[in-house]
């Protein structure tokens, strides 16, 4: 009965949130827009615009404040300049500041905006609202490419993992910067014989802490946020360009030994990828023998919840339109496809180890303007002395844009075994899940929403395995307001998936009031309150879990952030279970209510600064004990050639006995050496008790050519318990990225 009734009340929102989107994408603003000159000549990549075709371009400028207001004109000029002809983008750009001290933290590749003065631009292609490709030079000429997803309407949608053959050059003066960047056409994705682009230039101005952009942009919005671009008008339009073929080789030569097992290992691999543009619009990537010994280690999280922690992916492969396969469903509560599940595997013993993969293809991209098409399909090897089969993992996706921004999604995942295998069980054959998507942004991304319905099989399980969920987000310059319902039926399952909990009912509700002053040193500050529950279907809809929260946030005008919080949480545990994962350790008993109370305080500095660090001290009731939790984040940089840096996470957890008590430490030091814009240096250091680990990983990088690298590669973990070596490797690997 409840959730009939919970189906019904769904669907009804979200028609009438779906009206609201008709009606929302049927008004029209003036945009701001600016005129390409295709020419025919050549322009030198100096850092110096005196071509006299520079001349000829018209002028992107008079940027508008983001931060600290956004109703006044930027302070210092920046000016941008395009022109284009059938092979490449010029990208002409000056940026007046009020002395020589311009912030450029690094000079490694995918620079963060916040620490550095910098010009980015953003390219809406399709023009569809909803996907971009961005560029952003610093005052040095370093380089960071990316790719929009979700209208850029929250950070989960930008991703700098992305990266192309694209050139910049940059000269300084005392109180200025100029940057010149060439784009090849080739390596965008557009249609044939377009004449406009959504577009949009910002600039973060650390000299006068100022964010500014050329489209206005609320302050309340992040500048990414495609509901609020101008547009480019061609002068001709663009012509289809030579499909580009890339093929990207890897040498891998791996020393490693593991002191567990007491054994060596001693191998040279070889793979590599291939990419081929198909069309103005898809990409085709495959995949042989794939090696990830490059890609930076995770993060260590100190986990004192019931459930599993997802982490980003960073593998290149999974990357480029990732988010047309990893954004269906809820992104906490039911993810369909989650890619970093492949390449990992459980053993006979149930731990989690790593599994190879033996290659993989993905067609992906934009079939024309409102379709867009994702084709996925990796075969991972077999281990029989772990008891790991050998699985076909694909999924494919059909999006069809709707009204201006709005998006309809169809997909199917299927993980499946093509042998028999003695130790498979029959329930783990074969898993697979069908699913619709509605997903709602209204003009300049006002009314944000989703709903959506997925369903699951394996074999002699076909019913009552259903996921659905809705949710809306209204977001103005002053008030924010959200809701969100989630069902995930107990036999939901999704074996590529991102599932904590099933059979459960989520609903929930948020509100934030910001406030902007006009005078005084505070920018903005704002008053949110949040109540989220949770009910167990199995337990006759009873509610297993309530979080309420009362926050107050101050953003100040320097860019340092303050805000309090207070949090009450009720929890009723179903299984027994231990927060501090010790070992041998007493678990809390089940069928058990704990309601608890806690307290914190957060506060983050400018991240411009030379020094800077970000904190946050909380304490309170943690079930039937306390818990005392100091965390944060500091860094300190020598610019432009070193980045130190240290994270720390305590957690001091008391409970009565006989249940264990704790204190849980993390400690993360990290020190990075950029030499100059090829070479650089980095070593990680991650030190967690609860995880009974001590790793090094220390990592040098060559860019002998573009997008081409040499890597050494050096890891070593140990016990911190009974102190000890587990596993130490050195890689050396070598890519090279060649255009045929």
């Amino acid at each position: 009965m409840k959730f009939s009734i919970y189906l019904k009340n769904t669907v009804l929102i979200t028609l009438l949130f779906a009206l609201n989107s008709i009606k929302s994408n049927g008004q029209t603003e003036k945009k701001r827009s600016v005129f390409v000159k295709k020419i025919d000549q050549n322009i030198l990549l100096d850092g110096v615009l005196d071509e006299d075709i520079w001349d000829q371009a018209e002028i992107v400028t008079d940027f508008w404040q983001m931060f600290p207001t956004d109703s006044l004109q930027s302070r210092n000029e920046t000016i941008v300049k395009l022109l284009y002809d059938d092979t490449n983008l010029y990208i002409g750009s000056f940026s007046k500041g009020i002395g020589p001290d311009f912030r450029v933290s690094s000079l490694k590749r995918d620079f963060s905006a916040r620490s550095n003065d910098n010009v980015t631009v953003l390219f809406d292609t399709f023009r569809d609202g909803q996907n971009a490709f961005l560029f952003g030079v610093n005052a040095l000429g370093v380089q960071r490419e990316g790719l929009i997803s979700d209208g850029g309407t929250a950070v989960s949608g930008f991703s700098l993992t992305w990266d192309i053959k694209w050139q910049t050059a940059s000269t300084r003066k005392d109180d200025s910067f100029t940057i010149e960047i060439i784009i090849p056409l080739n390596s965008l994705k557009y249609p044939e014989g377009v004449k406009k682009w959504g577009f949009q230039a910002y600039r973060f101005d650390m000299q006068t802490n100022e964010r500014s952009s050329w489209s206005p942009v609320p302050q309340n919005q992040i500048p990414v946020n495609l509901g609020y671009l101008g547009e480019l008008v061609f002068e001709e339009p663009l012509k289809r360009n030579k499909t580009p073929l890339y093929l990207i080789p890897y040498v891998n030569g791996l020393l490693s030994k593991s002191f567990e097992e007491n054994s060596t290992n001693n191998s040279l691999t070889i793979g590599g990828d291939l990419k081929v543009a198909i069309g103005n619009g898809l990409n085709l990537d495959v995949t042989l023998n794939p090696d990830f010994s490059n890609v930076e280690v995770d993060n260590i999280i100190t986990n004192l919840t019931r459930f599993e922690i997802s982490l980003p992916e960073k593998r290149q492969f999974f990357i480029d339109n990732g988010d047309l396969f990893k954004n269906f469903g809820g992104s906490r509560e039911a993810v369909p496809f989650f890619s970093r599940r492949i390449g990992i595997a459980r053993d006979g013993e149930g731990n989690t180890i790593q599994n190879n993969i033996l290659g993989g293809v993905r067609l992906s991209g934009k079939i024309d303007e409102n379709w867009r098409l994702g084709v996925l399909s990796i075969q991972n090897q077999e281990d029989l002395s772990n008891e790991i089969a050998s699985n076909n993992n694909t999924m494919f996706v059909l999006q069809r844009k709707v009204f201006k921004q709005s998006q309809i999604g169809a997909f199917i995942v299927n993980r499946e075994s093509l042998k028999d295998y003695e130790f498979l069980k029959e329930k783990d054959r074969y898993n697979r899940v069908f699913g619709l998507d509605y997903n709602l942004n209204s003009a300049n991304n006002k009314w944000i929403g989703k709903f959506y319905t997925h369903k699951s099989f394996q074999p002699d399980d076909s019913e009552g395995n259903l996921s659905s969920g809705a949710s809306l987000i209204y977001n103005t310059r002053i008030w924010r307001l959200s809701s969100k319902w989630v069902y995930v039926d107990q036999d939901f399952r999704s074996d590529l998936g991102f599932i904590p909990r099933t059979g459960i009912i989520k609903t929930g509700i948020s509100g934030e009031r910001t406030f902007y002053p006009k005078r005084g040193r505070i920018n903005s500050h704002s008053i949110q309150l949040s109540n989220y529950s949770w009910q167990q279907k199995s337990l006759d809809y009873k509610k297993t879990d309530h979080f309420r929260r009362f926050e107050y946030n101050i953003e100040f005008k320097k860019q340092n952030q303050l805000g309090f919080s207070v949090r009450n949480q009720f929890i009723y545990l179903s299984n027994p279970f231990d927060p501090t994962r010790s070992e041998n350790g007493e678990p809390l008993p089940a069928n058990i209510d704990y309601t608890f109370n806690q307290w914190s305080v957060e506060y983050q500095s400018n991240l411009a600064n030379l020094f800077n660090f970000s904190s946050e001290l909380s304490y309170g009731s943690f079930f039937n004990g306390t818990r005392f939790s100091y965390q944060g984040n500091t860094e300190f940089r020598i610019q432009p050639k070193v980045v130190m840096s240290l994270l720390w996470d305590y957690n001091q957890v008391r409970l009565p006995e006989p249940y264990p008590s704790a204190n849980i430490i993390l400690i993360s030091p990290k020190v990075e050496l950029t030499l100059n814009k090829k070479l650089f240096w980095s070593t990680l250091v991650q030190y967690s008790n609860q995880s009974d680990n001590l790793g090094i990983n220390s990592r040098l990088q060559w860019r002998f050519a573009p997008l081409s690298d040499l890597y050494l590669v050096y890891n070593d973990n140990y016990f911190t318990r009974d102190f000890g070596p587990i596993f130490r490797s050195i890689n050396l690997k070598l890519t090279y990225w060649l255009s045929l």
